[in-house]
């Protein structure tokens, strides 16, 4: 009998908690918390759920996973901003800003960005939820958005996977999400890291043509920009000099007239360096003289840590793989991480181009999974058996067209309430943070609108505020963005 007992309770309780491996087309969970965030303690109100992308017919064709953050007992919802959060990838699910820099809570790491058992989240005092209320979205196939049918010959994937579907879909999304939830008066931002930088934008102009929505900012977080990465050539090539600059002094393997000063005290003539002699020297190519040859490989060395035999034998042209892996090759045998370059890791062999695998990327899946996996389903009481997707199965995607940089530029002369903010870490090996001021610098041509763009940099990687230090000073960076551009009162037009 006492057998039959436990049988029926065991029955029971997978009956309460079976949950299902497809994701709810439209959906949300509503929950309330408290928070004290710069110094201010107040209830706020969290949205999980699901919310489709409809076709030109009006049939659901996909569904995106978002978390909507709204501080309670506001008087004037209109007046406050609202900022939209995207990750990049492409493929890669919003947990990263999510659980580690805007979002209320933070996942438990050491004070450096190292995991820390066990696992779980904590209060993030940095939160930029005081002065804006946040969103954060899920592309299609990360985290747990999906398209419908999931999977199969019925998926159209030309409206998903690529720069521009990417973009024009989500516009609609926002627009959806906008409406319902009564924003459209409100100030609003579009934050977006990595590949997320491309597809804010272009989100900034298929807002303002395709939806008649303008921002007042744009923030981009350690921007990539396809033109310089998927491109080789004279400025491909010669602007990861710096980054070699910064990532070298971390690791105390610059030459003593440098090592002695401080970082920022020489990253400015890395940097000029890289614009006003490598550039026009690899320009040259093989028609380079051998003195001039021999010249730039010595400054090379000089600013990079590396040996400068191996600079020659590679023409000058150092790719940054061959950095990661070969910049502590003698000193201690370790790789360096591409995402940020103050990891560690351990290959089989010490000789080789490149690294085994990313030190960093596996310290941070290490430490984001289990958490946003918690999150989700305990805290904010989501619950499902669908698998969250960190990053998900969205290639191959389509590159082609990309004119996200003229979009951005396009969108500024139109809307003069746009501004621009740049987020970059130093130690950043694949979207460096030079790349990132080069980016800014094109976007404008004229440069009639560079007092709309500010450059923020970091003394760490791609997802800076992983480092303790750095995350409140990025979060105060971007809480001072909004506050400067929020524009209350203030007429969009030029004088």
């Amino acid at each position: 009998m006492k057998k039959l007992l436990q049988l029926t309770i065991c029955m029971a309780t997978s009956i309460i908690v079976a949950q299902s491996r497809e994701i709810p087309v439209d959906t949300v969970i509503t929950t309330t918390h408290n928070a004290t965030i710069n110094g201010a303690t107040f209830a706020y109100t969290a949205q999980t759920g699901t919310q489709p992308v409809w076709d030109e017919n009006a049939k659901p064709i996909a569904t995106l996973h978002y978390t909507y953050y709204t501080r309670n007992n506001i008087k004037d919802r209109a007046a406050r901003p609202l900022l939209i959060s995207f990750n990049g990838g492409p493929g890669s699910g919003s947990v990263w800003m999510h659980l580690a820099y805007t979002g209320p809570k933070i996942l438990k790491i050491d004070d450096e960005g190292y995991p820390v058992q066990p696992y779980g989240v904590s209060a993030n005092p940095h939160s930029v939820l005081d002065v804006a209320d946040i969103v954060y979205v899920n592309p299609v196939n990360t985290g747990y958005s999906r398209t419908i049918p999931a999977s199969g010959k019925e998926v159209d994937r030309d409206k998903f996977f690529g720069i521009n579907a990417d973009i024009k879909y989500l516009a609609e999304w926002l627009n959806t999400f906008v409406t319902r939830n009564n924003r459209w008066r409100s100030p609003k931002y579009i934050i977006g890291e990595s590949y997320g930088g491309t597809r804010v934008m272009g989100l900034s102009l298929a807002l303002q043509e395709q939806q008649w929505m303008y921002l007042n900012g744009v923030i981009m977080v350690s921007p990539a920009d396809y033109k310089v990465i998927q491109n080789s050539g004279p400025v491909a090539e010669a602007i990861n000099l710096p980054y070699y600059t910064a990532a070298a002094w971390h690791h105390n393997m610059l030459p003593a007239a440098l090592q002695s000063k401080d970082l920022l005290e020489i990253l400015p003539e890395s940097e000029a360096y890289t614009i006003d002699k490598l550039m026009p020297a690899l320009a040259k190519g093989g028609f380079l003289e051998t003195t001039e040859k021999e010249a730039i490989a010595e400054k090379m060395a000089y600013y990079s840590g590396l040996n400068k035999k191996d600079i020659l034998n590679q023409n000058l042209v150092v790719p940054t793989s061959f950095f990661w892996k070969n910049i502590l090759k003698d000193k201690s045998g370790y790789t360096v991480g591409r995402l940020d370059s103050r990891y560690l890791g351990i290959d089989k062999q010490l000789a080789g181009m490149k690294p085994d695998y990313n030190s960093e990327l596996t310290s941070w899946l290490h430490s984001f999974t289990p958490a946003i996996n918690y999150y989700l389903q305990e805290e904010l009481n989501f619950k499902t058996d669908v698998k969250y997707n960190m990053f998900g199965p969205v290639h191959p995607w389509n590159n082609d067209d990309d004119n996200t940089r003229e979009d951005l530029r396009l969108a500024m002369a139109q809307n003069p309430y746009l501004n621009v903010m740049v987020q970059s870490g130093y130690y950043d090996g694949a979207t460096t943070y030079f790349n990132a001021k080069y980016t800014m610098w094109q976007v404008d041509p004229s440069g009639r609108m560079k007092d709309r763009f500010s450059f923020k940099g970091y003394r760490s990687g791609h997802m800076m505020y992983l480092r303790r230090e750095d995350l409140k000073t990025a979060n105060d960076d971007i809480r001072n963005f909004i506050t400067r551009t929020v524009a209350i009162d203030r007429s969009a037009k030029y004088e």
